[in-house]
């Protein structure tokens, strides 16, 4: 059998694999979450045009014209890059205009970037942007954005990369890079949550982590880059690896450029930093099976022969953003527990002096694509992490006594049914955001936390998991509950909020108090099943996480920071009880036609 005859038999068989529909029980939570995200691809797909409802017979033709066609693509993928260096078109199905030609700038972080003449720019110092995307208003798309392609940059360049997602565009993908160059990729396990590795296409390793009863999600989204120079891209992103993400619904990416180390250091056990914790997602990943694999077959010269060589080679002392991640599973104890979920991200505030002052309370907005069941215990147990308060004295506190608490200051951004069809796309571009009547209708449900999300840039939905936290007197919260109501608009030209603001200039005295709060970017939506949910003692702390999930934080300085890294329109408004209802996709007889 011929190389073009065993890719174009492993697309086929790939794609028939990652498609097929699943059946799972009503009041499986997550489960239903991927059906739904799985029926929700394939209308997408059609009624946005990005592909047809697939069948075995069209994907097998699809992969094949894929690949006898790959002298035409490269043809036209060149023809691309030159109308896109004058600023006119769209590659690859990316978006809007690269805005790679600008001069440098900084981001919505601050964090600048150099772009030495005549080459690729480079982010030394880390990078936040929002994708590019084709039904941006343009004149309210002000800030740089990234490109699939840009991230990668030249194929020719790369020696080897590790990829994650959830939902995925084999073909789609793989004209990102060299036939040659060796990918290991993370996908979702098969039905049975068991760890697997397979090769996928020639050069081309897939490994799955392992699900308790094939429940829950592999969430997450990365890129790690290697380059022929020495150099590492890391990529963190909310979008998943399937052409409209980058192309039709907002997301964010976070990169970094981090330098090779002149000798490597000794591995540290015991290390807690930016790239240790990127070693435990990618060993719960199974990531190190499939490396060995790979090692030990094909590709015995790849830049790295061990997980542990990613941080005792590179030197990623110019990170300053700290990892969060949730492995799925049970986690029991502290030194556990602190090491993933909303209990890690609780760690991490702390580390970075972002715990919460006395004095202060936290306001939180929460925007994603997915609506999670929720409950006042789960909701404020979430809440003491956010303000980077240890668990200890929550867990310690009767049962009872949790479960009456009132909601905490939440603000959970999520499109109106109004939003949606007044987007660009309408109804049918809200395919990749889930909210099911069920649980709006339930009696304890917060409705009177929903804001909406609308993106600053325009009449595009986001897919964009993100939540900006705020510090504001205590004395402030308590005014602003009791006098809750119509919210007055932001002020543009002065970048200042009014009524019910949620920015309090802090005092520059208390190290404590230099910073107006701190924003989360990744895979993470704001859900029980991402974040996880504790049970057990103060002494004997336990952690049920069903998903794998993985993002950054980092502080904001200013409240016009916290605009500026806000994807959002600020402050959001809230939903007016008794007329917005969220989006609910299984209700819209647009995408179910």
């Amino acid at each position: 059998m011929s190389d073009d005859e065993d890719i174009r038999r492993a697309i086929a068989l790939s794609l028939g694999e990652q498609e097929r529909p699943v059946s799972v029980p009503e009041d499986d939570e997550e489960a239903q979450f991927q059906e739904d995200l799985q029926r929700a691809l394939e209308a997408s797909r059609a009624s946005i045009g990005t592909a047809a409802k697939p069948n075995p017979a069209a994907q097998a033709a699809s992969a094949s014209s894929f690949l006898s066609e790959r002298a035409q693509l490269e043809k036209a993928r060149l023809e691309r890059q030159k109308r896109l260096r004058g600023d006119t078109g769209s590659a690859e199905g990316e978006g809007s205009p690269s805005s790679s030609s600008a001069p440098p700038a900084k981001s919505a972080t601050g964090m600048a970037y150099t772009a030495p003449s005549g080459s690729e720019p480079l982010f030394w110092d880390g990078e936040l942007r929002q994708t590019a995307n084709k039904h941006v208003d343009p004149k309210k798309d002000t800030q740089p954005t990234f490109r699939l392609s840009e991230i990668i940059g030249k194929k020719s360049e790369l020696s080897f990369a590790l990829v994650s997602s959830y939902a995925l565009m084999l073909p789609w993908l793989y004209e990102f890079f060299n036939p040659s160059t060796p990918v290991i990729l993370v996908a979702q396990p098969d039905h049975s949550g068991h760890e697997s590795i397979r090769n996928v296409l020639p050069n081309w390793v897939m490994t799955t982590p392992f699900l308790r009863n094939g429940r829950g999600c592999m969430h997450i989204k990365f890129m790690l880059l290697f380059y022929k120079t020495g150099r590492l891209r890391v990529v963190v992103t909310t979008a998943n690896f399937v052409d409209f993400d980058w192309r039709d619904i907002e997301n964010t990416v976070w990169l970094q450029d981090i330098p090779l180390r002149s000798s490597p250091i000794p591995h540290d056990p015991k290390a807690t930093d930016f790239p240790a914790a990127f070693e435990r997602v990618l060993k719960a990943l199974n990531v190190r099976a499939a490396l060995d694999n790979m090692l030990k077959t094909d590709h015995p010269n790849l830049p790295v022969k061990s997980i542990q060589d990613i941080r005792c080679r590179w030197d990623f002392s110019k990170v300053k953003v700290k990892l969060v991640a949730s492995l799925a599973g049970k986690h029991e104890g502290w030194p556990s527990l602190i090491l993933t979920g909303h209990t890690g991200l609780m760690k991490a505030l702390r580390d970075l002096g972002l715990h919460a002052p006395k004095d202060k309370d936290v306001v939180l907005e929460c925007q994603g694509s997915s609506i999670g069941t929720y409950s006042t215990q789960w909701m404020n147990e979430f809440h003491c992490s956010a303000r980077g308060d240890s668990a200890e004295e929550w867990l310690d506190q009767p049962k009872s006594r949790r479960a009456k608490l009132p909601w905490p200051p939440v603000k959970i951004l999520f499109p109106s049914l109004q939003t949606v069809r007044q987007s660009v796309l309408g109804e049918n571009g809200g395919g990749t955001m889930f909210c099911r009547r069920n649980q709006w209708d339930a009696a304890k449900f917060p409705r009177e936390l929903f804001h909406d999300s609308r993106s600053k840039r325009g009449g595009v939905l986001m897919h964009t998991k993100m939540i900006i936290a705020t510090f504001r007197d205590k004395s402030q919260s308590t005014l602003a509950s009791s006098s809750r109501g119509k919210q007055r608009p932001l002020d543009v030209d002065s970048g200042s909020e009014t009524e019910d603001s949620d920015i309090v200039e802090v005092d520059p005295s208390d190290a404590k108090r230099d910073y107006a709060g701190w924003a989360y970017v990744g895979s993470h939506n704001f859900t029980p099943s991402a974040w996880g949910t504790l049970s057990g003692s103060a002494f004997t702390p336990i952690l049920n996480i069903t998903n794998y999930e993985m993002g950054i934080v980092f502080p904001i300085k200013t409240s016009k920071d916290v605009d500026r890294v806000a994807a959002w329109e600020r402050p959001p408004c809230k939903y007016e009880s008794g007329k917005d209802v969220p989006w609910m996709q299984d209700e819209s007889s647009i995408l179910a036609d």
